[in-house]
């Protein structure tokens, strides 16, 4: 049609296209020959072109690691559509993105503040004082003092203990895991939540959506039919268009009345109690009673507010509380948004500062550049560095890239085990008998740069001695990795640990 049009114009005013004049014939041939099409597509061609090369102005001006900064722009530049949706879901920095205010954040922290200890009552090592300061600044987490914590390596143990506080509940209980699956244990802590709203008491709980991704929507619903508030971390609608699917909510968190406490390593599911076809599950949570409990009230509360836009206040949900113990320890909330990659500052920290030892449990080991060189550096001080790893993963994948580390660790004189009566899924750091961190943080990119996790520095001897005398008694179950032995692993292998390390930051 537009064709036709075009012929019929030159003949009505042929003056504006003189017979003689080659260059209007030759644009007139070619917009009446060229494809609509092709104009089309290099229409869009062009629109992406410009999309990339903006993107990749953003990539440079953020002023990322050059480690980083030339990957992405090398697949923006070479991955066509493919790139693009890579760098949406996985690339953005995320670090100067706000998602509360600064005001919303000072009201919800106000009681933990308030409960801060008096100055003599703060004896923290001094080889630790400037960690204190750092999470204290950067992760605005206030010393809490005189907390009673108590160890659960095995989920019966642990659920039995929960169950029983949950069951006890007066006022409100607070739940939020990264799991929290729909099987005997997911349905029998479900219905005591429901039995205690029924009874009046607030309940509250947070799930992860991509963790929680195989559980039907109807196992939530009925809890939101007996009054119980469910919500969702950053649900992902269309896991190709959006950055949400990288940033999870790795956080295992309980609190039950302000009061009691529960976090560490476990979801909510049947295989921390099941085990795997290979053996026991073993990891480490924790019940916290004391003023400690504030400080997971308070990361509770300010992501209860990012996804509910709900405020909950008052004194009611920080209650005066005894003290139980000695001992002093900081409630860190790291992720992806902040100025700071806090938590990893705080263990580099650690591992840098640390003089005799420092042992470390963890199911996945997939460190920064930054954590390498801490720990080789540690080692070839002297320092007794322990990694304790699974033989066995759930993740055949992370399981291999985390191999591809270790020789370098045993060449640094890093002593490195293998547990093998199950699945090691504990995150434990120990340093000196004086500082322990506990949580949810794995030893990997994913929980130092992209995940949300929630972790305690205590600063307790007694307690880092109870984690130490634990640590040894994993050791029996462990076998020693010989550098010698390490190095004469198959080249085939070598290569697939090698090859799956490149995608480190996303396993």
């Amino acid at each position: 049609m537009v064709r036709g049009y075009m012929r019929r114009y030159m003949r009505v005013h042929p003056y504006f296209y003189p017979r003689n004049d080659p260059l209007p014939s030759l644009l007139l041939s070619l917009m009446i020959d060229f494809p609509l099409h092709t104009a089309l597509g290099l229409t869009l061609i062009g629109l992406y072109s410009i999309s990339v090369l903006g993107l990749v102005l953003v990539v440079l001006l953020e002023n990322r690691n050059p480690l980083k900064t030339i990957p992405w722009i090398i697949v923006l530049l070479m991955l066509p559509g493919v790139g693009l949706i890579f760098y949406v879901v996985f690339g953005q920095d995320n670090r100067r993105r706000r998602i509360i205010s600064r005001r919303t954040y000072r009201r919800i922290m106000r009681p933990l503040r308030a409960d801060a200890p008096r100055q003599d009552k703060c004896v923290v090592p001094p080889t630790y004082r400037p960690l204190m300061n750092m999470l204290n600044r950067n992760g605005r987490t206030p010393l809490l003092y005189g907390s009673r914590i108590d160890i659960y390596t095995r989920g019966e143990d642990k659920f039995d203990a929960f169950l029983e506080a949950l069951r006890g509940a007066r006022h409100h209980i607070h739940l939020q895991y990264y799991i929290f699956a729909d099987d005997e244990i997911g349905r029998c802590v479900r219905q005591v939540l429901i039995e205690r709203a029924r009874a009046g008491v607030e309940v509250r709980v947070l799930y992860d959506d991509v963790g929680c991704w195989n559980v039907p929507n109807r196992f939530f619903d009925e809890m939101r039919r007996e009054g119980i508030e469910v919500y969702a971390f950053l649900r992902v609608v269309f896991p190709l268009l959006t950055s949400k699917v990288n940033y999870r909510n790795h956080r295992k968190v309980a609190v039950i009345d302000g009061r009691t406490g529960f976090m560490g390593g476990m979801n909510i599911a049947d295989r921390y109690v099941r085990g795997t076809a290979w053996g026991a599950w073993r990891d480490t949570h924790f019940r916290i009673e004391g003023k400690g409990v504030h400080g997971l009230q308070s990361a509770f509360l300010i992501d209860w507010y990012v996804v509910s836009r709900q405020l909950v206040k008052g004194k009611a949900y920080y209650p005066n509380e005894e003290f139980f113990d000695d001992n002093l320890m900081q409630i860190l909330a790291g992720g992806p948004t902040g100025r700071w990659r806090v938590l990893l500052q705080a263990f580099i920290f650690c591992i840098t500062n640390a003089k005799r030892y420092l042992y470390i449990q963890t199911p996945y080991f997939l460190p920064t550049e930054g954590l390498t060189q801490a720990l080789q550096t540690a080692a070839l001080g002297g320092v007794d560095v322990r990694l304790m790893l699974p033989e066995r993963s759930d993740t055949r994948s992370a399981n291999l890239a985390s191999h591809s580390y270790l020789e370098d660790m045993l060449r640094a004189g890093v002593k490195v085990y293998f547990y093998r009566a199950g699945f090691l899924h504990s995150k434990l750091l120990l340093a000196d008998d004086e500082l322990a961190c506990i949580g949810s943080a794995n030893f990997d990119f994913r929980s130092f740069e992209h995940n949300f996790e929630i972790n305690a520095f205590v600063y307790h001897r007694p307690f880092a001695e109870r984690l130490r005398r634990m640590f040894m008694d994993d050791l029996q179950e462990c076998m020693p990795i010989r550098a010698s032995d390490w190095m004469r692993r198959p080249l085939p292998r070598r290569l697939i640990e090698s090859f799956l390390r490149l995608f480190s930051p996303l396993l």
